[in-house]
């Protein structure tokens, strides 16, 4: 039998609603500031459809644009002037940035409080401690959320998580673990001696490492639940664009998962809902 699909569209959805209701008894306006250095159409797209997020529900949203050539300086006067204007609750700076540019040192300048992408050491930091009071990073917690949202028990479960980036990977990790979840969590990567055994071990199955299809059916036991968190442009001759979005988990695995985040339409759209409510969390916090 086929796997059923998580629907990111439809969990974003669920979770705007309650959203809405936050930011009526908010006192202020939440203001979320995203700035984009350089040409990149994904990152232009990305930053697009969160300007758009932001209009639906009434949160107020400041769209910096910065040439390529932008110095590092520059873009840490802009940061520091961000961090100091108390009408603007959060800030993100859109990755990635030029190689110029020390995009880690950057991110460790935004103030922790604004900090809604979840990045900065003393937000990642708390995760470490077991905390998850601080700014939560998005695709993470997006993955948790549609997880709640499903149904699906983690509490003694077998999770493996393939990748190990500061952004999804590591994060993930924890937020499974962490109490309240009580996953058993497994990290793949690339020094990983035989990573679709582990994968197999699996009843839940993460897979954010950035390889298009790496993770094919036979790699995942039957009844597992798939997250696929890839988004990879793959040539494709027969699209007229000559190009398909695909993510790091092969269409052959529908037909052994029990559930199964799609590409596009699963984590997608929760990265975004979980960017407007760590926006909206900043501005009650912050009044």
């Amino acid at each position: 039998m086929a796997a059923v699909h998580l629907d990111g569209k439809a969990c974003a959805k669920a979770l705007e609603a309650g959203l809405l209701e936050r930011i009526k008894a908010c006192s202020v306006q939440p203001h979320l500031a995203v700035i984009i250095v350089g040409d990149d159409p994904a990152s232009h797209v990305y930053v697009t459809n969160k300007v758009k997020a932001c209009q639906r529900l009434g949160i107020k949203s400041t769209h910096v644009e910065l040439s390529s050539d932008v110095s590092e300086a520059e873009l840490i006067s802009l940061v520091e002037q961000m961090n100091n204007d108390n009408t603007l609750h959060g800030l993100l700076i859109q990755s990635p940035l030029p190689d110029h540019i020390d995009e880690e040192a950057i991110t460790d300048l935004i103030n922790p409080a604004k900090d809604v992408d979840g990045f900065h050491p003393a937000n990642l930091g708390r995760l470490v401690q077991g905390r998850t009071d601080g700014m939560l990073p998005c695709t993470p917690s997006g993955v948790m959320e549609m997880l709640r949202w499903s149904g699906v028990e983690l509490s003694g479960k077998k999770a493996v998580v393939v990748g190990r980036s500061r952004i999804v990977g590591m994060p993930q990790a924890l937020l499974l673990a962490a109490k309240g979840a009580d996953a058993t969590v497994t990290i793949v990567h690339s020094r990983t001696a035989d990573a679709k055994m582990e994968c197999l071990t699996a009843d839940v199955l993460v897979a954010a490492v950035g390889r298009p299809e790496m993770i094919k059916a036979d790699w995942v036991k039957p009844g597992a639940v798939v997250i696929d968190v890839g988004i990879n442009r793959v040539d494709d001759p027969t699209r007229e664009r000559g190009w398909r979005l695909a993510g790091d988990v092969d269409p052959s695995v529908t037909e052994v998962a029990s559930l199964l985040s799609p590409v596009p339409g699963g984590v997608g759209p929760m990265t975004i809902a979980m960017l407007l409510a760590n926006t909206i969390t900043a501005a009650e916090r912050q009044h």
